[in-house]
C-alpha cells in the first residue's frame, strides 16, 4: 500500500478530491496543511507528496521532505521559479520558448514614474499568488490610478498582444495534455466562461510546445496560458505550477497514476 501526501490546506479541491477517491480504493491519502505542519518532521511520512500549496511554509515543508529523500511533485525549486515572473521569463527566453517579452520594476510607483510608453500594456505582480495584480493599462491616467492602490507592488510588464480575447488554458500532467478556452480577464467585460477544448483541437504543434515547457521548467503538473496572436502563432503569457485543472476528464486518473509511479520509483531506487 502506498501513502500519498497532499500538501494543501484545501484537500477538498475538486481535482484533489477526485484523485483521493481513486487512490483510496487501494492506497492511503494523507492531507498535510502546510500552515500547521511547517517542517518535514511533522507526523508520519508519505511515500510521495503532491505540492498543491505554494505559500512560503508549503515550499519550506517541501524542501525539507526532499532533503529526506521523499519525492515531491512538483519540486519546491520548480514551484518557486513559477512564482517569480521575472525568473520565469528569463528561463523561457533562454530556452527559446515563445514567451511574452517582460520588463521588471521594483514597484508599480517606479513604473508610473518611469515614463514607459503606454498603450496598451499588461501589468502583473512580479510574484504570482492568489488575488495578485493582472491588469491592462492603456493610458498614463490608468497607470496612475492603478499605482494609487498598488504603489509598493513589485511588478512586471508585457506588451499587450492583439488576440481573439480568449486564452488557451493548457494543462499537463506527466506529459498528458488537457485544454480549454477561457474568456480573458483582460478582454472587454472581464473574465468569461471556460469552454471545453479537446487537445486535438489545439493549433498544430501547441501540445508539443506545452510539453516542452515542463521539460524546461522541471514540472510534472502545470498549466500554460497561451494566446493565439494570429494564424496559430502561440505566445506564452504565464506558467503555473500545479493549477486547479477543473472539469477535465481523465485528469484525476493521470494525477493518481503519476503519484503512484513516482512513489514506486523512489522505493525501487533505495
Amino acid at each position: 500500500m502506498t501513502t500519498v501526501g497532499l500538501i494543501t490546506p484545501e484537500p477538498e479541491h475538486p481535482l484533489l478530491a477526485a484523485t483521493t477517491e481513486l487512490l483510496r480504493r487501494e492506497h492511503r491519502v494523507l492531507a498535510v496543511d502546510p500552515e500547521k505542519a511547517a517542517h518535514a518532521d511533522a507526523g508520519p511520512l508519505a511515500d510521495v507528496y503532491l505540492l498543491k500549496a505554494r505559500t512560503p511554509r508549503a515550499l519550506a515543508l517541501a524542501r525539507g521532505l526532499e532533503a529526506r529523500g521523499v519525492p515531491v511533485l512538483n519540486q519546491a525549486a520548480a514551484t518557486a521559479l513559477c512564482q517569480d515572473r521575472t525568473a520565469m521569463a528569463r528561463r523561457a527566453g533562454a530556452a527559446g520558448l515563445p514567451f511574452s517579452a517582460t520588463r521588471t520594476f521594483g514597484t508599480l510607483a517606479e513604473l508610473a514614474a518611469d515614463g514607459v510608453r503606454i498603450g496598451p500594456l499588461v501589468v502583473k505582480s512580479r510574484h504570482s499568488r492568489r488575488r495578485d495584480l493582472v491588469a491592462r493599462v492603456d493610458s498614463p491616467a490608468q497607470l496612475a490610478e492603478l499605482a494609487d492602490e498598488w504603489a509598493d507592488e513589485p511588478v512586471v510588464t508585457q506588451e499587450f498582444a492583439e488576440n481573439s480575447g480568449w486564452d488557451h488554458k493548457v494543462w499537463v500532467i506527466d506529459g498528458q495534455v488537457f485544454a480549454a478556452l477561457r474568456r480573458s480577464e483582460l478582454a472587454p467585460g472581464g473574465r468569461g466562461p471556460t469552454l471545453p477544448l479537446a487537445p486535438g483541437e489545439l493549433p498544430p504543434d501547441w501540445a508539443e510546445l506545452v510539453v516542452r515547457v515542463g521539460e524546461v521548467f522541471g514540472l510534472d503538473v502545470y498549466g500554460v496560458d497561451v494566446i493565439d496572436t494570429g494564424g496559430g502563432t502561440p505566445l506564452i503569457v504565464d506558467i503555473n505550477a500545479f493549477p486547479g485543472i477543473r472539469g477535465q476528464a481523465g485528469a484525476p486518473e493521470a494525477l493518481a497514476a503519476l503519484a503512484l509511479r513516482r512513489a514506486r520509483a523512489a522505493v525501487a531506487a533505495v
